[in-house]
């Protein structure tokens, strides 16, 4: 099975969930910017986690389908349509031999996550799907999708197989057919235009000034249009050392707010690079980077200050809302 590109978007890529354990070469984590749309497209295929979805950025693709397949859209919404019909969010959807799907622009956030039953035939590179653009690096042939690129698609999960009987069996004449209910939104991030996004205090926090910190938790930051996947860049009050220091490099994160001399702070997204100088006066929770991912240019962001228990209590319950998940897609379809 192939998926044959007609129309290639804005911004095309292959992803997972990031290339762990090269950082200390140089080499960057990348993967999907919002992990749980990513997470959530493959469970509701039959996939694992891990496999490559295609992520959809802004402007959406034409994808045509030459073969039957179980696909799931997740995220934001660009307006899929298959014959001029719209195809349902946040669930699975069977679709013909012979379709052409189409995205359009956002209706609202910035990213979704396209996941294909079986998983996308692609090599692994430094045991990972995702695409690492500036160096040329895993996804397909290390680049952003172009007009007649072609996807090769691997054999369907036998729990997929389950799902396209089942979808296929009540669908007529029609090209695409889905099941009659969504992912619980009470299971979603609070994805939001303008979201307000959790922090915990960053390693040179306690360096800021105090009305610094205050305006870093009382006004809104605008997301400029300068930035991308490596990293927000953010407008609002500037935020002041207490005094300037000499600092060296260290480790920097997904979710890192760095604040450079303009005093306009930095979040760190999936394409960071492996470590930073500038001082990080705070590190967005991993349960909120999906937010902050589908954040649109001109958003405006909100920062709030929480501990580490409730963090980690957050984070945790994520994983515990796609074990659900899962669970839940295996009970029904079995």
């Amino acid at each position: 099975m192939t998926i044959h590109v007609h129309k290639p978007g804005l911004l095309t890529t292959l992803q997972d969930s990031g290339r762990f354990g090269y950082q200390k070469y140089g080499v960057i984590v990348s993967g999907a910017m919002d992990s749980f749309a990513h997470k959530t497209a493959n469970l509701l295929v039959g996939n694992e986690e891990t496999e490559a979805t295609i992520e959809i950025t802004v402007i959406g693709p034409a994808l045509y389908f030459d073969a039957p397949a179980l696909i799931s859209i997740c995220g934001s919404d660009l307006s899929p349509k298959i014959d001029g019909m719209a195809v349902p969010l946040w669930r699975p959807v069977y679709l013909k031999a012979g379709t052409l799907l189409q995205f359009g622009s956002s209706c609202e956030g910035c990213r979704c996550y396209l996941a294909v039953s079986g998983g996308l035939d692609v090599p692994k590179q430094m045991n990972s799907y995702s695409t690492y653009l500036r160096a040329g690096l895993g996804g397909f042939h290390g680049r952003a999708l172009k007009e007649t690129d072609q996807l090769q698609i691997k054999p369907v999960t036998a729990l997929g197989e389950k799902m396209a009987v089942r979808i296929s069996s009540n669908m007529d004449e029609a090209s695409f057919g889905s099941v009659g209910w969504h992912i619980s939104y009470e299971l979603m991030p609070a994805y939001d235009a303008n979201p307000e996004i959790r922090v915990i205090p960053g390693a040179q926090y306690a360096l800021f000034e105090s009305a610094s910190l205050e305006d870093l938790f009382t006004t809104e930051f605008k997301v400029l249009p300068q930035s991308d996947r490596m990293g927000y860049r953010l407008k609002g009050r500037p935020l002041q050392m207490l005094e300037r220091k000499e600092m060296l490099s260290e480790p920097v994160t997904f979710g890192t707010v760095q604040v450079p001399p303009d005093g306009n702070p930095i979040v760190l997204m999936a394409d960071r690079q492996t470590t930073g100088g500038y001082p990080k006066v705070a590190q967005v929770i991993s349960a909120d980077l999906p937010l902050l991912a589908q954040a649109q240019i001109g958003s405006r962001v909100r920062f709030k200050l929480v501990d580490l228990q409730e963090a980690q209590e957050t984070q945790l319950m994520v994983g515990l809302s796609l074990d659900f998940l899962r669970k839940s897609i295996y009970m029904h379809f079995i």
